[in-house]
């Protein structure tokens, strides 16, 4: 899984349509290996693009968990502190 795609369920606020997106890109990129396509490849990449998020958009409106919601500050905080521990 790429490192830059984030969780983007059970958080207080919801995923914003932004944050969709760009994990589906960062999918797209993984998948393709462009980060930015050719003029050839531009249209087929940006339709995988918009459908990756559409999907992912559906999935995490589907989804339902006991758990209580996330707080992303207290998440991020969670983060730094695992890579600090990891890297110094």
């Amino acid at each position: 899984m790429c490192r830059n795609i984030k969780t983007l369920f059970n958080f207080e606020p919801p995923a914003t349509d932004d944050e969709i997106h760009a994990s589906a890109l960062q999918f797209v990129r993984k998948l393709s290996g462009f980060n930015k396509p050719s003029q050839a490849n531009e249209a087929a990449f940006d339709r995988a693009v918009a459908e990756v998020s559409e999907a992912a958009r559906k999935l995490l409106t589907s989804l339902h968990t006991q758990a209580p919601t996330r707080n992303r500050e207290i998440e991020a905080e969670k983060a730094k502190e695992r890579s600090r521990l990891r890297f110094g």
